[in-house]
């Protein structure tokens, strides 16, 4: 027969620490109440022992003194001897019987009794010391004799002549002191559990309220949810910035730092002491408001979003747009460019409509100087923008808007005194320079009587001068500023998103290689964009190369 297994052992139940945020919280507070109350008592108590102590010795001390100005007690002192019926224990048992001391006894010099509750003590020497009370001192203390532990005074017995001829010793039954303490020890009690009371229900209202703000969630809960929020915050690719309601910044994660060029130092401190002033600090700030608002921080073209908080502060995120805005800046390029073969196309089928007609007139003579003429036409263009302007890219740039000023009915002119050799540090970066003024420029001037816009590109040392003229508006004193701020722009939304960054990237360039960008009234009318980019070229002076790259672009150009 198979043996029965035996049922398994009952697992003993643990009682651990509550997991619970609102128990422990309750608990911790109740042991904080009752360990307050407890010690409270004990002070209370410590102090209250001695006070009653000192009440008895001097009571004691008073008695003794009351007993030992009896003369009569002197006097029996010396005529009597000792004994239990004798007048000196007559008077001082009178004395303790009025008094309810627990003894009153009469010593003379040798520390014999006169007197004693006890008669059989009567004519034996003294238990305590008597020496301090027969040099003359009165003394109050807490010790032991043959009635047990008592509260003593002792005073000197004088005769008429000031002689001490004794001493008197009054001593207070220590079981009563001590009744008087146990007493008082109900009532402080009574007290004690008042207060604990008061306090368990500040606790219980206390841990109420963290209960509601946490949740319920347990302490490991919620340092599981500060870590996971710490990883969250810092591995994502979008920018954080948490403000407090003063506008110091409370938290930084990875991203926002990078997108802002800041390091974790700049935690607890002001935007404006981490930012400076500008438009990144007053989008933080909230002093500009709106959605998806757009600021240029360095290099980097950056979309801002904020949001207030219940505390008075904000929390902030930052996208990088700065690929997506140069992306854009490509499209806009690339449509600029297709808008200028679509005019050349209407222009060249023109043309050969034109030519094609001479021909079929037979009008051979006319068709070669037309044909003649359109070539010199173009060939010109281009010879004086490579004549002025050295660079490949700017000056091929410089070609194509004069396609489109042409189709736009504006006259695009290099000015005279233009002369900018192959030497650029950054070609790409003034392109993009020169094509937003130019293209703001054509903007301005469209529509004007005699629309035209002129280009200056000049080299002094290695400072490159630019300088965009048009034939518009102008631009009110008021707003000179205003237009470099990202964001601000007076024309229709492009296909791709935002407006109000070109003029903004331009300053930016011009001030990362120490330069500026100012606009002001052109003296004719209109406005005039004026750019100051030092240590621009290259300190070598390469004339074949600037040369070279003149022929070249001649060769392009037929």
């Amino acid at each position: 027969m198979s043996a029965v297994p035996s049922p398994p052992a009952p697992r003993r139940r643990r009682f651990g620490w509550p997991q619970r945020v609102f128990s422990q919280v309750l608990l911790m507070q109740l042991a904080i109440a009752a360990g307050v109350a407890v010690v409270a008592t004990g002070l209370f108590l410590a102090p209250l022992s001695h006070q009653l102590d000192d009440q008895a010795m001097r009571r004691a001390l008073a008695i003794a003194q009351s007993t030992a100005a009896q003369p009569q007690i002197t006097a029996d002192l010396l005529a009597s001897r000792p004994s239990p019926d004798g007048p000196v224990q007559r008077e001082a048992e009178r004395v303790r019987r009025a008094t309810g001391a627990e003894y009153v006894v009469v010593m003379d010099r040798r520390g014999v009794r006169w007197s004693h509750p006890d008669v059989r003590q009567i004519g034996k020497v003294v238990s305590t010391d008597p020496s301090d009370a027969l040099a003359g001192e009165n003394v109050m203390e807490i010790d032991s004799g043959t009635l047990g532990r008592s509260a003593r005074g002792k005073v000197p017995l004088r005769d008429s002549g000031g002689a001490i001829v004794g001493a008197v010793s009054v001593g207070i039954e220590y079981d009563s002191v001590r009744a008087r303490l146990l007493a008082a020890i109900p009532g402080l009690l009574a007290y004690a559990g008042g207060a604990l009371a008061a306090g368990a229900l500040a606790a219980y209202l206390i841990s109420r309220r963290i209960h509601k703000q946490t949740r319920d969630l347990a302490f490991s809960d919620i340092s599981a949810l500060l870590a996971e929020r710490e990883a969250m915050l810092h591995s994502i690719r979008e920018g954080v910035v948490a403000l407090d309601r003063t506008g110091r910044i409370r938290l930084l994660n990875d991203e926002a730092q990078r997108l802002l060029g800041v390091g974790p130092e700049a935690s607890g401190r002001s935007l404006e002491e981490v930012l400076g002033t500008g438009r990144t600090t007053d989008v933080l700030a909230g002093r500009v408001s709106g959605t998806d608002l757009l600021t240029v921080r360095g290099h980097r073209v950056l979309v801002a979003n904020r949001m207030p908080t219940d505390d008075g502060g904000a929390v902030a995120t930052l996208r990088d747009r700065t690929e997506l805005e140069r992306l854009g800046r490509e499209l806009d390029s690339t449509h600029g460019l297709i808008d200028a073969l679509r005019a050349q196309d209407h222009e060249h089928a023109n043309r050969l409509h034109t030519l094609l007609g001479l021909l079929e007139l037979e009008m051979h003579d006319e068709a070669v100087e037309f044909v003649t003429e359109v070539v010199g036409v173009h060939r010109t263009t281009a010879e004086q923008v490579t004549e002025k302007v050295r660079d490949p890219l700017l000056a091929a740039m410089l070609v194509g808007k004069a396609t489109v000023a042409a189709e736009r009915a504006v006259a695009l002119r290099i000015s005279a005194d233009s002369l900018l050799p192959d030497r650029l540090v950054d070609p790409r970066g003034l392109v993009t320079v020169v094509g937003n003024l130019v293209d703001n420029a054509l903007d301005a001037a469209a529509g004007s009587p005699d629309a035209s816009v002129e280009v200056m590109l000049r080299a002094e040392g290695r400072t490159v001068v630019l300088r965009v003229r048009d034939s518009g508006p102008g631009v009110a004193t008021e707003r000179r500023e205003q237009i470099f701020t990202e964001g601000w722009s007076t024309k229709a939304l492009p296909a791709h998103g935002k407006r109000g960054l070109g003029l903004a990237l331009v300053r930016r360039f011009a001030e990362r290689q120490g330069g500026h960008a100012r606009v002001a009234a052109a003296p004719d009318g209109g406005a005039e964009f004026t750019v100051v980019l030092p240590e621009a070229l290259d300190e070598t002076d390469d004339s074949a190369r600037d040369d070279a790259g003149a022929t070249a672009l001649h060769e392009e150009a037929r």
